[in-house]
């Protein structure tokens, strides 16, 4: 049973020990984008949101021509910035919440990589809405690798388990 689980499931398991590692590692080798610092981390001296998503806006359709659908507005009050990610496409705008300029322009290679762990890459690719891949690869894999685990134990018990029973 042990090979017959290993054997199909081995790159799978590879492919999401390779990339949960690069994922524990993200800051430590650059694959996280550096986070810039605004102006001010004062909150009353800063524009907008609705503001701060307009320039984000502007900035990717008519700059690189990019799908403006945004996924999420994540604000760091110690930075004094807003980091702007797009639900098409894997860049980062960092925007400073005082000024409304654009501090920096980055390709979430984090994210790219977490997809890729977590088998929603293909759901990305597809476009599908309920993470139907997702669901199936990490289910497949997380049973696999608790029957691996089983089946490993055993592999190495059973011999104990004899011997002793002959002694």
């Amino acid at each position: 049973m042990h090979k017959w689980i290993a054997v199909p499931l081995f790159l799978f398991m590879f492919l999401m020990g390779v990339t949960g590692l690069l994922l524990d590692w993200k800051k430590q080798v650059g694959i996280l984008p550096k986070t810039e610092k605004g102006e001010s981390s004062q909150s009353n001296e800063w524009i907008k949101i609705d503001s701060i998503q307009q320039v984000a806006i502007d900035y990717v359709q008519n700059e690189l021509k990019k799908s403006i659908k945004i996924d999420r507005i994540d604000i760091r009050p110690q930075k004094g910035i807003a980091k702007i990610i797009f639900v098409e496409h894997f860049t980062e705008l960092q925007i400073d919440c005082k000024t409304g300029k654009i501090l920096a322009v980055n390709q979430r290679n984090s994210d790219i990589i977490e997809k890729i762990h977590d088998g929603s890459i293909i759901d990305f690719w597809v476009q599908t809405d309920n993470d139907a891949f997702k669901l199936f690869y990490t289910t497949t894999l997380s049973l696999g690798l608790i029957l691996l685990s089983i089946s490993g134990f055993w592999l190495w018990y059973n011999p104990i388990r004899i011997r002793n029973a002959k002694k």
